[in-house]
């Protein structure tokens, strides 16, 4: 098991590659990716709240309405007076 040591050479050279400012969008992508192997390993374990998330619902955005129509397709169209 790597000491403090190899950990903190290990984070300067990835720091020195890849810049200061691209490490969150490399964290971010890393999470991402791990998440989705452990999905793909794990089926079925989450599909409700990756539907969920896929609609927008886990953030707590509301469920979507259907909208009204006020004249149905086929009816002919009444002229207004």
């Amino acid at each position: 098991m790597p000491g403090p040591q190899e950990l903190i050479i290990v984070l300067v050279i990835v720091l020195l590659i890849f810049g200061a400012k691209r490490l969150p969008d490399l964290g971010k992508s890393l999470g991402s990716g791990m998440r989705e192997f452990k999905d793909a390993v794990t089926p079925g374990k989450d599909d409700d709240r990756d539907r969920d998330r896929d609609r927008g619902l886990e953030q707590g955005a509301p469920p979507a309405q259907p909208t009204q129509q006020t004249q149905r397709e086929d009816a002919p169209a009444q002229p207004r007076a």
